[in-house]
């Protein structure tokens, strides 16, 4: 028999709201780029949580809100990229919970998460999605550049959210 305490309990209750939070969130699109991928929130309740939380149950939700976004929302054309662009590159975004003393600290996790994400789906890009490049073109710098072109404005949205939120819910930073 399995005994939760009610901190375990509310970690993970908090990892579920924040995983169908941002699920719920990346249905509301500020931008949407041609070919996939778009401008929305759905980093700001995974890098809260895993500020909170800390990068191992941050990676926990993070992957689960890229699979339940997979199954709902997903373009999948072979296993190993369904897996990039979505519990990975999701989960990676705990790295927000690596130095959560400060707000400089936190902000600088919260980008190292942001491209994290961003070389999971350049990496995808290149290896499952190199058609979509212009002819004659190269394929890593037209991913990093597609990918980029959302990645970069979501981030930056998202942080500006996230870090009041985390400050204000932690108490200390």
């Amino acid at each position: 028999m399995i005994r939760l305490d009610n901190t375990r309990v509310r970690m993970l209750t908090e990892g579920a709201v924040a995983a169908a939070l941002s699920l719920a969130l990346s249905f509301l699109k500020v931008f949407q780029m041609p070919q996939g991928g778009s401008i929305t929130l759905e980093m700001v309740p995974l890098l809260a949580f895993a500020a909170m939380r800390g990068v191992r149950a941050g990676a926990m939700c993070g992957a689960t809100s890229g699979l339940l976004q997979m199954m709902l929302n997903g373009y999948v054309v072979n296993p190993v990229q369904a897996v990039l662009d979505y519990p990975l590159a999701f989960g990676l975004l705990a790295l927000g919970g690596l130095q959560t003393r400060d707000l400089k600290g936190t902000a600088l996790a919260m980008i190292l998460a942001g491209l994290a994400r961003l070389t999971c789906h350049v990496l995808s890009g290149v290896i499952f999605f190199a058609s979509f490049a212009p002819e004659g073109s190269n394929v890593w710098v037209y991913s990093i550049t597609y990918n980029a072109t959302f990645l970069v404005p979501s981030l930056a949205i998202s942080m500006l959210i996230a870090l009041p939120l985390v400050r204000r819910l932690k108490g200390r930073i």
